[in-house]
């Protein structure tokens, strides 16, 4: 293939992998995999330990904490040797006769791929609707159950989006269907035992860098439909007592104002940036949501993440020096208080808390070193129970490890948190294997949480750390707008200047790194293969956006328009030369490479096949070192690698096989 744009005559030799059906591409995607196999057939032995080592650390069989919800408690079971979960239930009592709502092993037997991508029960606990994948493209199927009898209805709508919402009625289902990118861009209003056909489009989301969404409030009063860009959003609601009214908006989308809706008890909350770069909460009434008015402009050194309001309290989900905050008001007195943790370095999770009229706050807590741990919290008292802490079988012993947060220093003079977790026993003398991981795009936060896969890792000398670059919002809003568009270098520039003070720090060493990253980590992973490839032993790269400037000129493929606000628009030239610097497969050169491992799948809708494959042909063809460049096409795979759980962990241990035995660490 070949264009001229701004003047600039590209040439891509390898475009024909886009297509599926050309006569070399699966070919092609065969003898790659089978060179990995080949490649890696030394390290399968390991891999086989790694694999029963992980499995050896989980509950095979094991259950979730029961969550309440209406006049029921559910939860979910895991089974030894089972891929998947199954969802239960008990009415009115724990101690109630179990009943099964839905058992993903069985809708997924015969299937090469199963994805359950949201189930949502009515009101009354009578319905079940599901969101099925069986491809790995995220095209689900939405399909409903009579749980009263375990009958699968008639109803059943293909090519339906992320999102499902009930109303009171228990028979009016809203969800929402994509354009043929893949855009979420319309919501409908479907009856229970009624033909497709009839069903009832209540929003339309024609501009192609904004998706449409769907959810039920917590409170139950209303039905909240939105339509968000990266830089604007516009929220309508609906009364979940009388679905087949219009629409009310909130407030129209203007340029650069974002906003999301929380109903409360009489109030909408309002998490905005209006006024306020790392956002404030304001309120209206129900009666006028337009009416905003300030509730709460938090403090100075805080971004605020979230809100989750109930009938008596609202918990507010701050980010203070790199750490979530739950901050708790009580409505009644005004009083604010936060939820204290003990470590110095961890993520907390709100759990999806269903009830509204409640004063516990469930949220699952979780540091590199504690286990994931389901917490009930009074608000009011400001007690807390441990509901459920996951067990790690097999000996493992916190006090063994340690956890460090520092900084590194950018050549900005930005300074870059650094969270790491190693055996206590490490010797700092300049020589310890290191795994550097980082994403740095949309915002999206990474939490220093923990794996118990990653103990392979940690108990053979591997020091693992976590590189909280710009890109996302680890430090407030600027942080993520200091790591996109015409900024994007920082989030390159900063993976490598933690990697150089991990390296002067005496941490490590060049030839004892091993990168990691995937989607846009995996397009991270590919700038510093062509930038620093001398600063890293190895590089795996998962489902990596690597081809940026080909993507981001075709809107035909599934999010492209809408990632103009992320990247930029190629048609710009500003924006084009920019990316054209950085992009990982326009910038291949004659030069030495690390060592390299490239993921993907073949049905992956949010980065495609494509992309690696090219990528890792151009490397092939002009890269001068002989180190070992692999790809892995999983040929039944989506974005996520393998949907079950077992898949998983044996993916993990192929990942670190490849690390290990490329740090000298192969047994």
């Amino acid at each position: 293939m070949e264009l001229t744009l701004h003047g600039e005559r590209r040439v891509d030799d390898y475009a024909y992998f886009r297509d599926r059906e050309h006569p070399e591409t699966i070919p092609y995607l065969e003898r790659e995999n089978a060179y990995t196999d080949a490649m890696t057939a030394h390290t399968k032995p390991l891999e086989d330990a790694l694999y029963a080592e992980i499995v050896a650390r989980i509950k095979e069989d094991d259950d979730s904490v029961p969550v309440k919800d209406g006049g029921w408690f559910y939860q979910s079971r895991t089974f030894k040797g089972k891929q998947y979960p199954v969802h239960l239930r008990r009415r009115g009592s724990l101690d109630a006769p179990e009943e099964t709502v839905l058992d993903e092993n069985a809708e997924a037997e015969g299937l090469a791929y199963y994805e359950l991508g949201g189930m949502a029960v009515s009101p009354d606990g009578n319905w079940l609707a599901v969101l099925e994948d069986s491809t790995g493209y995220e095209d689900f199927t939405l399909r409903i159950r009579d749980l009263r009898t375990g009958a699968w209805l008639a109803d059943r709508i293909e090519k339906v989006s992320w999102g499902l919402a009930w109303a009171n009625d228990n028979r009016t289902l809203f969800y929402v269907t994509f354009d043929a990118a893949k855009r979420g861009d319309s919501v409908w209003r479907h009856v229970v035992g009624t033909p497709r056909e009839q069903d009832v489009r209540v929003l339309h989301e024609p501009d192609v860098t904004f998706n449409a969404s769907v959810a039920r409030a917590r409170s139950g009063e209303w039905i909240v439909l939105g339509s968000s860009s990266f830089t604007s959003s516009e929220w309508s609601v609906l009364s979940a007592d009388d679905p087949s009214t219009p629409p009310r908006m909130v407030a129209p989308r203007q340029p650069d104002l974002e906003y999301d809706v929380i109903p409360g008890d009489g109030w909408f909350y309002i998490l905005t940036n209006r006024e306020a770069r790392n956002f404030q909460v304001m309120r209206a009434p129900f009666g006028a949501p337009g009416a905003w008015e300030p509730w709460l402009t938090p403090r100075a050194d805080a971004f605020v993440e979230d809100v989750m309001a109930f009938k008596r309290h609202v918990v507010v989900t701050e980010r203070r020096e790199g750490l979530r905050r739950l901050v708790v008001h009580a409505l009644a007195t005004g009083a604010a208080h936060d939820v204290e943790f003990p470590e110095s370095a961890y993520g907390v999770f709100p759990t999806s808390n269903p009830e509204f009229d409640t004063d516990t706050l469930r949220f699952m807590y979780s540091s590199p070193v504690t286990p994931n741990s389901v917490f009930d919290y009074r608000m009011d008292s400001r007690s807390r129970e441990l509901k459920k802490r996951d067990e790690v079988l097999g000996g493992y012993e916190p006090s063994r490890y340690a956890v460090e947060r520092t900084m590194a220093t950018a050549r900005d003079g930005t300074r870059i948190p650094v969270s790491m977790v190693y055996r206590k026993d490490l010797v700092r003398d300049g020589s310890r294997p290191l795994l550097l991981y980082a994403y740095g795009s949309y915002g999206y936060t990474l939490e220093p949480t923990f794996s118990s896969a990653r103990v392979s890792l940690i108990d053979r000398g591997v020091i693992y750390a976590i590189a909280h670059i710009r890109g996302g919002q680890e430090m407030g809003r600027q942080w993520y707008d200091d790591g996109k568009m015409l900024k994007k270098m920082n989030t390159f520039t900063d993976f490598i200047d933690v990697a150089e003070h991990l390296v002067r720090e005496r941490y490590t060493a060049p030839d004892r790194i091993v990168a990691h990253g995937g989607s846009a980590g995996g397009l991270l992973m590919g700038v510093v293969a062509n930038l620093r490839p001398d600063l890293f032993r190895a590089i795996v790269a998962d489902v990596p956006f690597v081809d940026v400037i080909n993507t981001m000129l075709d809107a035909s493929i599934p999010l492209t328009a809408q990632e103009w606000l992320q990247w930029g628009n190629p048609q710009v030239e500003a924006e084009y030369r920019y990316i054209r610097q950085y992009s990982p497969y326009d910038n291949v050169q004659a030069q030495a490479y690390p060592a390299m491992l490239v993921i993907s799948g073949l049905y992956d809708p949010r980065v495609a096949y494509w992309e690696p494959t090219k990528w890792v042909a151009k490397l092939r063809a002009l890269k001068t070192d002989t180190n070992v460049l692999l790809l892995r096409m999983q040929m039944t795979a989506g974005h996520g690698g393998g949907s079950g759980r077992y898949e998983q962990y044996r993916e993990a241990a192929f990942r670190y096989a490849f690390m290990l035995d490329q740090l000298g660490l192969t047994t």
